[in-house]
């Protein structure tokens, strides 16, 4: 009997990198679910894709959006054997000069800093938490997490210290999975994106922006066989060069998650990490 096509789901994926990534996913031979809270753009991407290519529309910040696009993609397609945690907002959705004139605590208020913890943290938490068990179950399966620069993780508030936690949360997820099948790593752009995830009031010039495409041949490989045993690491998109065998690619690009060389700051605790 001839083996499943793998299903994967993209959060985000009606966005620039969701569907560059979406796109090269669905090359790779996988039935794609494109998850977004615009419909329209899910569609579209969808459309473009072809292939069986499913469009799902859904709010991936609150536990009931996520449970209603796992059930949705798996009605359509199957169970989820390929995760992609790319929806997000960044500090453009607060003014177009954002990037530029970064905003401060005062700016940022309870209730925008929890729109950033429900779609950047808790929902990329959430989405995880629903199909890893199945994965577990199959002895299969991908978790990919979109987080950022360690530059911005330091400087932007509040979207880079989110992602800074979605970055450790990686590392913790691919140490509890480790063994099942189930890799977790996280893949980032490397840079300043051409998406309207940047305002074009933001004062950048999108000449010297990275391209979303980018994305596409990391996310393809992160994506298939190849990388089975391939976990708790970072991939920077714009260091993998396409050109080069794809193991040269890998060992460029990739990193371990998080920071670990922090770790040689803390000679006290735990014993048994020395």
């Amino acid at each position: 009997m001839a083996e499943r096509q793998r299903v994967a789901l993209i959060s985000g994926g009606g966005g620039g990198i969701g569907s560059a990534m979406c796109a090269a996913v669905a090359a790779g031979g996988a039935r794609v679910a494109v998850v977004d809270l615009d419909s329209s753009a899910a569609r579209r991407v969808a459309s473009t894709i072809g292939g069986g290519a499913v469009a799902i529309e859904a709010d991936v910040s609150i536990e009931d959006g996520c449970a209603a696009a796992v059930a949705a993609v798996e009605d359509a397609l199957g169970s989820v054997d390929i995760l992609f945690n790319n929806a997000g907002i960044g500090i453009s959705s607060l003014r177009p000069d954002a990037e530029r004139n970064l905003p401060d605590m005062q700016e940022v208020t309870p209730e925008i800093f929890d729109r950033f913890i429900a779609v950047n943290l808790r929902g990329p938490y959430l989405m995880s938490r629903l199909v890893t068990p199945g994965m577990r179950q199959r002895g299969w399966g991908r978790v990919v997490n979109n987080t950022t620069s360690f530059f911005t993780m330091l400087r932007v508030f509040p979207y880079g210290a989110l992602k800074a936690t979605l970055e450790a949360a990686s590392a913790i997820w691919a140490t509890e999975l480790d063994g099942s099948g189930v890799t977790v790593n996280v893949l980032v752009p490397g840079g300043p994106t051409d998406t309207a995830f940047i305002a074009d009031g933001s004062g950048m010039d999108r000449a010297t922006m990275l391209k979303p495409e980018v994305m596409g041949p990391p996310a393809a490989w992160l994506a298939s066989n190849a990388s089975d045993g391939f976990t708790g690491k970072r991939i920077v998109a714009a260091w993998w060069d396409p050109t080069q065998p794809t193991e040269q690619a890998v060992a460029k690009s990739a990193s371990p998650i998080g920071w670990p060389e922090l770790a040689q700051a803390t000679r006290v605790w735990p014993k048994d990490a020395e």
